[in-house]
């Protein structure tokens, strides 16, 4: 069997912009994890869908309008305040400045006479 004759045939089951018309409309897709959200999301934010002499806008397949950028780093901002916050850190650390650190230890002070 000819592997290139099943890829030239393939179609893609699941294209998201086909299913979405907007950003607010994944977030509120219940069906979808919160790393598929952000999936979805962060590939619309790609500089490869920027329309051309507007950056800021957005020309997504399938859909039937360009959508803003920052309606799409909203949303993504919103799925990281939904996330549990971080853990929080130890106890602080003072660290040797790295210059300090490559020379090794100061040397001694030998007594003067």
């Amino acid at each position: 069997m000819n592997a290139k004759a099943n890829v030239t045939g393939f179609k893609p089951l699941f294209h998201p912009a086909a299913h979405y018309a907007s950003a607010s409309a994944v977030l509120d897709d219940p069906g979808l994890s919160t790393p598929e959200k952000r999936i979805i999301l962060s590939s619309w934010a790609s500089d490869m869908y920027a329309v051309e002499s507007q950056p800021a806008l957005r020309e997504i397949p399938g859909m039937d309008r360009p959508i803003r950028l920052t309606d799409i780093l909203a949303a993504l901002r919103k799925l990281d305040d939904d996330d549990d916050p971080p853990p929080r850190g130890g106890a602080a650390m003072r660290l040797r400045r790295p210059a300090a650190a490559a020379s090794g230890p100061e040397p001694a002070h030998v007594g003067t006479t």
